[in-house]
């Protein structure tokens, strides 16, 4: 089984739990991870060179997918999913939602997703318009950025992830620190950043990403 990882900061619960879940030792050296952005592992899915990942929303609305009530969530605010204002138009080549969800909002500038749009956003949001505001703004809903979705094995992802959205997930200071240190952002500014996203996907987030796809 191999599962595609985005070894983005909003993520960082998911992969702890991932780790922490008491697989047999024979089956986690099966379960394989392929790191990649968003837009890679929308790819790897599709040609199946990955079993599932947590791939861009606008991509898992493929009907070869399987999915689950899972993804990257965000309401009202996200901080790491911005426009560039005073900027040519530019798409951020690791995203496909993000890109849509601009043209969407009729946004001109640059796009920028990530870990790095939550440290310029941090250090400056006024030069920067956060696309889950804009959206929240205009829809009153929430916005799902990303989903779940797998070719096969569906069953038991869903057992392994069942605990996930009920589990509060405790970072350890090392793992805090690393991230802190490999993205120029403070352990304090991740933690606070880590409580704008979730990942349970119930009725109004069905709603958003229904909303979405139809103006895509």
């Amino acid at each position: 089984m191999i599962f595609g990882k985005i070894d983005f900061i909003n993520l960082l619960p998911l992969h702890i739990y991932l780790k922490k879940y008491p697989l047999p030792s024979g089956l986690k050296k099966i379960m394989e991870y392929k790191k990649g952005v968003p837009s890679k592992l929308n790819k790897d899915l599709f040609y199946k060179r990955i079993d599932a990942a947590i791939i861009s929303s606008i991509e898992s609305a493929r009907a070869k997918y399987k999915n689950l009530n899972l993804g990257i969530c965000a309401n009202k605010r996200v901080l790491s999913v911005i426009v560039q204002k005073n900027e040519k138009n530019a798409k951020d080549p690791r995203s496909a939602t993000s890109n849509a969800l601009a043209r969407v909002l009729k946004q001109k500038g640059k796009v920028i997703i990530g870990d790095e749009a939550l440290r310029l956003y941090l250090e400056d949001n006024s030069k920067f318009i956060d696309l889950c505001s804009l959206w929240h703004e205009k829809t009153g809903l929430p916005f799902v950025f990303a989903r779940f979705s797998c070719v096969r094995k569906k069953t038991f992802y869903a057992k392994i992830l069942k605990q996930f959205t009920r589990t509060k997930i405790k970072i350890p200071y090392y793992i805090l620190e690393k991230y802190s240190n490999t993205r120029k952002i403070s352990p304090k500014d991740i933690k606070a950043y880590l409580q704008v996203i979730y990942y349970k996907i119930e009725h109004k987030e069905h709603k958003a990403l229904k909303a979405f796809l139809k103006q895509v």
